[in-house]
Parts: C-alpha cells; sequence; structure tokens
C-alpha cells in the first residue's frame, strides 16, 4: 500500500504521544482511517523509519538522497553538447558524454530535448561526376522549354520486388526478459517479381509483370517490346481517345532492353516527336532515377 504525508504524521503524533509504543500506534492507525481488521498498516520498521526520519530532519518524509542533483541539463551543459557536436558531428553520443564528462543518458537528453538533433543514417547513393551534373540540368532545361504547359509526360520505369520480405535489424526490437533467439532467415536466392508501371498526372498504368509461365523473367528486347504491343499501345490508344492527338510524351531510362532499335522504332511510331529517353529526342540524362516520378511511386525501391 502507498503510504501518504497525513499517514505518516499521523503515525510519528500517536507513536510519540503514546509512549513510542507500536502497537498503540497500530491500533489508533486502523481506527483512524477506518481500516477492516485484515487490512494492512504500517509495520514495527516502518514506523520507525518514520520517527527516525522526523527526530532527524524534522520530516517524516523520504529523506532525499545526498547525490549529484537530478539532471545536469544545465545552460552551460547544453552549451557544451552543442560546440562538441558541431565540432565532431559524425562521433557517437557514446563518445561525445565521455569526452565531456557526462552520462550518455544526459548527451541523448540534450540532443533530443534541447537542441532537437536527430542521429540520421548515411544513405548509399549513384556517384556522379561532374558531368552529370552538367546533364541534369542541360535535360531540365531541355524538358521545360520543349514540352509544351498542356502536355502530359508518362513516366515509366520497372522495379524489383522480393517476396520473402526483407527485416531491418538495426530497426527491429524484441522486448522480452529473456533474449527469444529471435532469427530471420532468407534464401540464398530470393524470389521475386519485375514490375513495370507508368506515372503520369491521369495516375497509373499497371502494374505490369514481366513472367512466363508464371515465373518472373529478366526483362531484354523482345520481352519489353511485347509489353509495349500489348499493354501500353492499348493503354495509350485509350488516351489519346480521350485527349487532343500528340498530347504525351514518354519517359523511359537508358536500360538496354529500352534503347534497342526496335523498342525505340515503336516508341517512336507511338510517340513522334515526344520521347525522352538515352538517344531520344529529348535526352533523358544517365544515373537518373531521382528526377522521374516513378522513383516516388515504386517506394526508392
Amino acid at each position: 500500500m502507498a503510504w501518504h504525508g497525513e499517514h505518516r504524521a499521523f503515525v510519528v503524533e500517536e507513536y510519540i504521544r503514546n509512549g513510542e509504543s507500536v502497537i498503540t500506534t497500530q491500533r489508533a492507525f486502523r481506527i483512524q482511517f477506518e481500516l477492516g481488521r485484515h487490512e494492512p498498516v504500517p509495520d514495527r520498521k516502518t514506523i520507525h523509519v518514520w520517527v527516525s526520519n522526523f527526530r532527524a530532519t524534522g520530516s517524516a518524509l523520504k529523506k532525499k538522497s545526498p547525490g549529484r542533483p537530478r539532471t545536469v541539463t544545465t545552460p552551460e551543459n547544453v552549451a557544451r553538447v552543442r560546440a562538441s557536436i558541431q565540432q565532431s558531428p559524425k562521433r557517437s553520443a557514446l563518445k561525445h558524454a565521455a569526452a565531456l564528462g557526462l552520462s550518455d543518458r544526459s548527451v541523448r537528453r540534450i540532443l533530443h530535448r534541447n537542441l532537437h538533433m536527430h542521429p540520421y543514417k548515411m544513405m548509399v547513393t549513384q556517384e556522379l561526376s561532374e558531368r552529370d551534373f552538367e546533364t541534369r540540368k542541360a535535360a531540365c532545361e531541355d524538358i521545360l522549354q520543349n514540352i509544351p504547359s498542356g502536355a502530359v509526360l508518362i513516366s515509366s520505369d520497372e522495379a524489383h520486388f522480393h517476396l520473402s520480405g526483407t527485416v531491418n535489424k538495426q530497426n527491429f526490437r524484441y522486448w522480452s526478459a529473456e533474449n527469444p533467439q529471435e532469427l530471420h532467415q532468407r534464401p540464398l536466392h530470393s524470389p521475386r517479381v519485375t514490375v513495370w508501371c507508368a506515372v503520369a498526372e491521369f495516375g497509373v498504368w499497371g502494374p505490369y509483370f514481366f513472367e512466363e509461365n508464371g515465373l518472373t523473367v529478366t526483362v531484354t528486347s523482345n520481352r519489353y517490346c511485347h509489353m509495349i504491343e500489348t499493354f501500353l499501345r492499348p493503354k495509350l490508344n485509350q488516351f489519346v481517345g480521350d485527349h487532343e492527338e500528340g498530347q504525351a510524351w514518354f519517359q523511359q531510362d537508358g536500360a538496354t532492353a529500352h534503347t534497342s532499335r526496335r523498342s525505340l522504332a515503336i516508341l517512336r511510331e507511338l510517340f513522334p516527336g515526344r520521347l525522352l529517353s538515352l538517344r531520344g529526342d529529348i535526352a533523358w540524362p544517365p544515373r537518373s532515377p531521382d528526377l522521374s516520378p516513378c522513383v516516388f511511386f515504386f517506394g526508392d525501391t
């Protein structure tokens, strides 16, 4: 049972009034607080502790520990942590704490609550050269200058989705009193599907799965052309029926299957003068998936 201040004060008064008799004090306590015969009352040790605290401090409440202050989140320490982070932003919080003579918990509290900082993880991306930046800028300028404001840009791409699922062990936690020895097993060659989609202001065309006999296959020139003829062309014919002719532009990246002679010939027929691609009417820069809306639709796969 949790004892409050009025309980402690009453016990100290009754204990002293009744000649330091624990039994008498307990009886008076039961009557005062209307407790039943089998309900708990302060035991002998508890009564002696309360009386001892009262005689030593003038209060029956629990004595505070004489240790260091409860918090070290002082303006001085906040400033020290900020300066340390600015000097070495890649150092771990544990090493900052050791260098500053603070606990790891205190440093993390200051970083989150006072400095509003977050430990961001490094992202691995495609390496870009100086020329890549130039070609990207030129491509964006060509798009703005040559594609009319009323045109519809159809952005396309493929993505691979693993069917076994993935687990990020850096973020996965299992709370338990004992180690559950939780394991996530994955096959050496994880089954996956290859999906093509096109995205524009009207929504999404797809998904189209590259499969044969129910099995995922590699995207080759012949298979890509088959997708264009059996899937993209019907979608485009329906679109043209509802819009002005020549309104749709098509974008694809420079994958080998996309830029074969046969693939480009079919796409130039469907989108005469309106093809964004390697060797297209507007050159699509290499290593530029982030310029395409599809990367956001596919979830950055």
